[in-house]
């Protein structure tokens, strides 16, 4: 039985029988949340396979004081899949009162819970803007209530008393544009149960769809007009009612009184899957999950045949597999499903045409994954194909800057992996050893050898994991300033080899034993090799720096600030091994520290903030920024990586998030951090000769280190340093602010500068 019956249905939801689409295709007075949905498979006359999805929606936000009506909240989410290009063009457009209404949600306590990406948001909307690839509509909002008339500042849906649709979406941006004229060829059919929708709190909604269109017009993507091609289909849908568990926005109670769902309470995901087979039948199913309680919260499978009959069915049950993950959010995403309806005997896989179809916004909903599959599969044992979508959302949503940077190390180390495997087939090792017209320079090289001396010794210390923002520092400037890293995904693993090659020489320097909770490189492989492998790392990544999207005047300036980074790291690696013990008898004597805390400063300045600095200007001149663009995130970078050395000098003493090190580690080893450059001037002679002596003594006692400390504490030094390697930040940040536009990279930036700021926190 239908869990919701007609006689309680609110008044202008569908009656039994079929459906009055020019009655049900409006706007529907009871809904607070609706939407309207297409998508389409085209092939142009030219021959190129595009998919293409667009969702009109709109949200009651409120009430009018005075005329006591409903005030809705509009969005339009659309993209063009290119198949053969496979490459993902998105367009996200919100309200222009977003800013407002995000700070609402920011104050009731919804969306991320991790506190500095909501400071981050809140910087971004108090300004009265979004964040990109969010961006405002420029024009007021239509929506007619006589006739399904959707004017999206511009972009527009439009049902003629034909019973077509007319989808006409623009966007000069990124140069994408439709115009296309949906029929319809299969009447309308209800999704769930008998067309109701009940999430796990209670929401009900309606939703119907039609599963076959035929399709003409035209569509342009990259600025190239296309003529869309007979054959091409589409498929249409329509949900509204109360939808607060799934959709973010609140809802509006019929006593006028706005009513929201607490998302601390349940916290819903789905997959949903169309498909329109070769037969000129068609299928489509839902399968709604509540991670709460790690439970299904509602499977449903409609089939619809040949002739248009359907059927509803509650068995559908997907199976993701595979993996890719974005090098933007670093989400992970399936990417292969297998969608099993036994009552109708369809066992169905789903492959994505290509992976990259994750669609980033922010204001409207989190990312999410949807995008054109390609379907096999058998009905009652007979073969069956055809051509879907799929879309998969709230299952790999991201919510704090640990999970965040622990899939950017994930997604690193898969890229060192993938340069550096312990199967390296010849022509990898030609490409990694010599060049691709010399072959002749691996004439015995022996696979095996080179694995064990010079892959296994590297990935030894890379496969432990670490911070990897250095990794993310190149992605996100090249994105910062409006390019696309994804074409330079491959340059994870050249931070992390540049990182792991210090790393690796810096521990036979040092004659460390732990490196990343290990046994460091050269106590398993010897001095011998791990020298060896540590340097190498530095001319591996030279490899990833080769790419067709750089002309060959940047590729110079690439190398320039990729042999900046290692001058610059192998001279502060200088310094530190000289030390700063012959500074100390006068610092010490008179209370002057500036040359003591100048040496400290240029020893993490060379060491971490130019190599992460120069990192950054990479990113950011293939992104192709400009002049000011490039210096600034160079700037930034710089003040970060500084600010992070100073806070790990002031971490070291008060004790790490986590415990990640020993509490006084560096007093134990007698060396001079800023802490105690700062100290010496704060403190009389006799407190400043107590702490050389203790210093140079080494001491393991805890009790004698924790009194060490407490001094250093209570004269203000740790307090100075932080507040320092706050100014260094924020300065930058001033001036990288007032160079770029507000977007998703920059959100992350902004926040990973507080984190690095706030790891005790």
């Amino acid at each position: 039985m239908p869990h919701a019956t007609p006689e309680r249905w609110p008044a202008d939801w569908p009656s039994p029988g079929d459906i009055d689409l020019a009655e049900q295709d409006l706007p529907h007075a009871s809904a607070t949340t609706e939407w309207w949905y297409q998508n389409c498979h085209l092939t142009t006359l030219s021959g190129r396979k595009l998919s293409l999805f667009s969702s009109f929606f709109r949200i009651v936000v409120g009430m009018d004081e005075t005329t006591k009506a409903r005030v809705h909240a509009h969005s339009l989410t659309w993209a063009i899949a290119d198949a053969d290009g496979k490459k993902l063009h998105t367009v996200s457009k919100v309200d222009q009162d977003a800013p407002r209404l995000g700070l609402e949600k920011l104050d009731r306590g919804e969306g991320t819970s991790d506190l500095r990406l909501r400071r981050a948001m809140r910087e971004v909307l108090e300004k009265g803007q979004v964040p990109w690839p969010d961006r405002l509509f420029t024009a007021p909002i239509h929506v007619s209530d006589r006739r399904l008339e959707l004017d999206f500042a511009g972009d527009r849906l439009t049902r003629h008393d034909n019973g077509s649709y007319h989808v006409e979406l623009e966007d000069r941006l990124t140069g994408c544009a439709a115009n296309l004229v949906i029929r319809p060829l299969k009447k309308a059919c209800r999704h769930g149960d008998n067309g109701v929708v009940k999430a796990v709190q209670g929401e009900d909604m309606f939703y119907y769809f039609i599963p076959r269109c035929e399709v003409t017009g035209t569509i342009r993507i990259a600025g190239v007009d296309e003529v869309i091609a007979p054959g091409s289909t589409a498929w249409v849908d329509h949900e509204f009612g109360h939808h607060g568990a799934v959709s973010e926005p609140s809802g509006v109670a019929s006593d006028g009184e706005v009513a929201g769902k607490d998302p601390s309470k349940v916290d819903i995901a789905w997959n949903w899957i169309s498909v329109q087979f070769t037969d000129n039948t068609e299928i489509t199913a839902y399968a709604l999950h509540d991670l709460v309680s790690d439970s299904t919260a509602g499977d449903w499978a409609v089939h619809i045949d040949a002739d248009g009959n359907w059927r509803g069915q509650t068995d559908a049950v997907f199976t993701p597999s595979g993996l890719w993950r974005s090098t933007r959010t670093f989400n992970e995403y399936p990417n292969h499903w297998h969608v099993s309806v036994p009552s109708e005997g369809l066992e169905l896989e789903a492959t994505v045409a290509f992976e990259d179809q994750e669609f980033i916004t922010l204001i409207s909903k989190p990312a999410f994954w949807e995008g054109r599959v390609h379907v096999t599969g058998t009905r009652h044992g007979a073969p069956i194909s055809g051509t879907g979508y799929i879309e998969r959302s709230g299952f790999a949503t991201i919510s704090d800057l640990d999970s965040f940077f622990k899939s950017v190390g994930k997604a690193t180390r898969a890229s060192v992996q993938a340069l550096l495997p312990f199967d390296p087939s010849r022509k990898l090792i030609q490409d990694l050893v010599a060049d691709a017209d010399r072959p002749d320079w691996i004439h015995g090289v022996d696979t095996e050898q080179f694995v064990d001396t010079m892959i296994r010794p590297i990935r030894a210390i890379t496969d432990r994991g670490g911070k990897s923002w250095r990794s993310y520092a190149a992605l996100a400037c090249c994105d910062v300033v409006g390019g696309d890293s994804r074409e330079f995904a491959q340059w994870l693993a050249m931070p992390e080899l540049m990182h792991t090659g210090s790393l690796i020489v810096d521990d036979v320097q040092d004659r460390s034993d732990v490196r990343r909770g290990g046994p460091t490189c050269h106590l398993v492989y010897g001095d011998a090799i791990a020298i060896n492998a540590g340097t190498a790392c530095y001319f591996l990544g030279q490899k990833l720096l080769m790419s067709e999207n750089v002309s060959a005047q940047n590729r110079l300036r690439l190398y320039d600030f990729y042999f900046a980074a290692l001058r610059a790291g192998h001279s502060g690696q200088a310094l530190d091994i000289g030390g700063i013990d012959d500074l100390m008898p006068a610092a010490v004597a008179t209370g002057n520290a500036v040359a003591v805390e100048a040496r400290v400063l240029a020893v993490h300045r060379l060491k971490t903030a130019v190599p992460a600095a120069s990192l950054a200007r990479m990113g950011a001149l293939v992104g192709e920024g400009s002049e000011a663009q490039i210096d600034g995130v160079g700037r930034f970078f710089e003040a970060v990586g500084l600010a992070f050395q100073i806070i790990d000098d002031v971490l070291n003493l008060r004790g790490f998030k986590g415990d990640l090190k020993s509490r006084g580690e560096d007093l134990a080893m007698g060396k001079v951090t800023l802490p105690v450059a700062r100290a010496l001037p704060r403190m009389d002679r006799e407190g400043r000769e107590w702490l050389w002596r203790e210093l140079q003594a080494k001491h393991q006692d805890p009790e004698m280190l924790g009194t060490m400390i407490a001094r250093i504490e209570d004269c203000g030094a740790l307090n100075d340093c932080e507040l320092e390697a706050r100014q260094l930040v924020d300065d930058a940040w001033e001036n990288l602010d007032k160079l770029t536009e507000p977007s998703l990279p920059k959100l992350m930036l902004r926040a990973f500068s507080w984190y690095v700021l706030e790891r005790h926190y």
